[in-house]
C-alpha cells in the first residue's frame, strides 16, 4: 500500500493532492457554456468537454502531490471566474479528498469524492480515481454524474516517466436519459492510440446523436455519426485523408472565449465540418521549470496579505512542507514533511487509545441523490468563517 510509505520530497510537486483536484475548475468556462445553451445536445457536449479538460492539467506532469492530512482543507474563491471551491481530506485509510464547489450566480453545483486506488505493477503505477462525480445545472434542473479515468504513470524506477489515461467514462443527464461515453484509449504497442479519446453521445432510446473525438492532451472535437463513420470507412480502405485545418472564423463564431482557445499545433485529424468543443490551455513559457504547472496551478499556493487572518488553519497554504518547498527550501520541507507525518501518526495512535473516532468538519457521509450510491456530502457552513474547532494538523 503505497500511501504508508514515506516518500523523499524529491518525488512530490509543490502541491496537495487537494489543490491538484481544484484544477478541476480551469476550465470553467465550459460549465458556463453549459449553463447558457437552451438546446440538452449542446448541454452534454460543453459537460463532456468539462470531464475531459478535468485531467488535461496532468499531462507532463510526474511530480506527486502531497497526501493530504487528514482533516487538510483547501478553499479557492475566484470572482473572476464566478466559482468557489472547498475540499476536505475526509478520510486517510482508505485516502478519501471530498470536494465542493458552486457558482458564484447560483448557477451551478458541483461536487464529489476521490478515492485513488493504487496498483503498483513494478514499472508502473496505476491509479483507479473510484468516486463519483456531480454537476448540477440549477438554471436547467439537470444533473451529469461520472467517474475519471484510470491515470498510470510509467517507468517510476528507470527511463524517463510518462503519463496516460484510459477507460470508458459515462456520463449520465439523469433529467433527459441522455449518455456520454468516452473511451480514453490506451497507448497501445506502436503509441498510435497514445492520449486518444473517442466516443458518442446517444439519447434514452440509445440512437446516437453524435461522435466526440480529440486528445486529453489537446482537443476536443464533435460531428454527426454519419460523417464519422464515412471517414473512419475511408481510412480503412487506405483513402487519403486530407490535412484539413479547421476554418479560423468558424472557431471563432463557436467559441467566445478566444483568451480560453489559444492556438495550439493539433496533432489530431480534423474531420471537415466538426465543431471545437475544447482546446487546451497553453503553459508558461517556464512551465517546465515550474513542475510543468499551468498557469492555474502556479496560483494555487498564494498567499496574498490578510489571507492568513480569514483562512481556515488547516488550509494547504499554511502546510510548513509544501510552502518551504514552494520557497526552495527542500531540507526543511522534508523534515516539515517527516514531522507532519509522526504528528498524524501519534494522533491516530491516541484516538485509538481512547477509541475516540475521527469526525469530519465540512462533509458527511451519505448517498448520492442521483446515483443512490455512498458519497461524501458537503454539510454547509465554511464560509461562515467559524474555524474555531478546526483540528490542529500542522
Amino acid at each position: 500500500e503505497l500511501s504508508k510509505i514515506t516518500m523523499p520530497i524529491v518525488f512530490n510537486e509543490p502541491l496537495s493532492f487537494l489543490q491538484r483536484i481544484t484544477e478541476y475548475m480551469e476550465h470553467i468556462y465550459l460549465i458556463n457554456k453549459a449553463c447558457s445553451h437552451a438546446d440538452p445536445l449542446e448541454r452534454m457536449q460543453a459537460v463532456a468537454a468539462f470531464a475531459v479538460s478535468a485531467v488535461a492539467s496532468q499531462w507532463e506532469r510526474t511530480g506527486k502531490p502531497f497526501n493530504p492530512l487528514l482533516g487538510e482543507t483547501y478553499e479557492l474563491t475566484r470572482e473572476d471566474l464566478g466559482f468557489r471551491f472547498i475540499s476536505e481530506q475526509v478520510s486517510h485509510h482508505p485516502p478519501i479528498s471530498a470536494f465542493y464547489s458552486e457558482g458564484l450566480n447560483k448557477d451551478f453545483i458541483f461536487h464529489g469524492s476521490i478515492y485513488p486506488k493504487l496498483k503498483f505493477w513494478g514499472k508502473s503505477i496505476e491509479a483507479e480515481p473510484r468516486g463519483t462525480i456531480t454537476l448540477e445545472l440549477l438554471k436547467h434542473n439537470e444533473a451529469y454524474t461520472w467517474t475519471n479515468p484510470t491515470c498510470c504513470v510509467h517507468n517510476v524506477i528507470i527511463g524517463k516517466l510518462w503519463l496516460e489515461q484510459y477507460g470508458t467514462v459515462e456520463i449520465v443527464n439523469h433529467s433527459t436519459g441522455d449518455k456520454c461515453v468516452l473511451n480514453f484509449k490506451p497507448c497501445g504497442l506502436f503509441g498510435k492510440e497514445l492520449h486518444r479519446v473517442e466516443g458518442y453521445i446517444q439519447d434514452k432510446n440509445r440512437k446516437k446523436l453524435c461522435v466526440i473525438y480529440g486528445k486529453w492532451t489537446e482537443c476536443l472535437w464533435c460531428t454527426d455519426p454519419t460523417t464519422f463513420e464515412t471517414y473512419k470507412k475511408n481510412e480503412k480502405r487506405g483513402g487519403e485523408q486530407k490535412k484539413a485545418k479547421p476554418n479560423e472564423d468558424v472557431i471563432k463564431s463557436e467559441n467566445d472565449e478566444a483568451d480560453d482557445m489559444p492556438e495550439v499545433q493539433d496533432t489530431v485529424q480534423f474531420i471537415p465540418g466538426s465543431k471545437l468543443l475544447w482546446r487546451i490551455n497553453c503553459r508558461p513559457p517556464n512551465s517546465s521549470q515550474m513542475y510543468n504547472f499551468t498557469s492555474f496551478a502556479v496560483s494555487l499556493n498564494e498567499l496574498e496579505k490578510g489571507m492568513e487572518a480569514i483562512l481556515a488553519p488547516t488550509d494547504c497554504r499554511l502546510r510548513p512542507d509544501i510552502r518551504n518547498m514552494e520557497n526552495g527550501n527542500m531540507d526543511v520541507a522534508s523534515k516539515e514533511k517527516e514531522r507532519l507525518e509522526e504528528k498524524q501518526r501519534a494522533a491516530r495512535k491516541e484516538r485509538a487509545r481512547d477509541e475516540e473516532e475521527w469526525h469530519t468538519r465540512w462533509f458527511h457521509q451519505g448517498t448520492n441523490p442521483y446515483t443512490g450510491t455512498s458519497d461524501w456530502l458537503y454539510s454547509g457552513g465554511y464560509f461562515d468563517r467559524n474555524f474555531s474547532d478546526c483540528p490542529d494538523i500542522y
